[in-house]
């Protein structure tokens, strides 16, 4: 039997594919409150004209749409690839009560792999996290993308 966060992060995975159709490096994001998608994006920085425009970001944009509030608290956020420092403020500053992320990010990855931005003594909210959950098809998207751009 499928878990709700195999369940999540399988839609999460979904968009990530969608992303990879336009182009994009494919990561999604699916944004949870009460077993609910509230809000859900891909990685659309190209597509849109947007710096911003990652995965999580629209995920949590929409989501606070949806609910009329920029306080996503009690939620969960489910995302392909190890969130940046951008998106991990805004995880922050959104309040977003649990992260769970698949492939980490060598580069990039703020949670675990570069820095460990969510446990920032000076951060006013805690994030609960959990990493490098179905990394395994997470990282084969991304790899397999880079692979055939090269």
């Amino acid at each position: 039997m499928q878990t709700k966060d195999e369940y999540f992060m399988q839609r999460a995975l979904s968009l990530a594919e969608e992303a990879k159709r336009m182009a994009e490096v494919p990561v999604g994001a699916v944004l949870v409150l009460n077993d609910e998608v509230i809000g859900e994006g891909c990685n659309s920085p190209i597509h849109l004209h947007d710096p911003t425009a990652h995965a999580e970001i629209l995920a949590m944009r929409r989501g606070a749409a949806n609910i009329q509030n920029y306080r996503l608290l009690n939620t969960t956020l489910y995302v392909t690839l190890e969130p940046c420092m951008m998106c991990a403020g805004a995880m922050v500053h959104a309040r977003i009560g649990r992260l769970v992320y698949g492939a980490a990010d060598k580069k990039t990855g703020t949670i675990d792999s570069v820095a460990h931005s969510l446990d920032q003594p000076f951060l006013n909210h805690r994030v609960e996290y959990t990493g490098n959950f179905m990394a395994e098809p997470c990282g084969a998207l991304l790899s397999d993308f880079f692979r055939e751009r090269r």
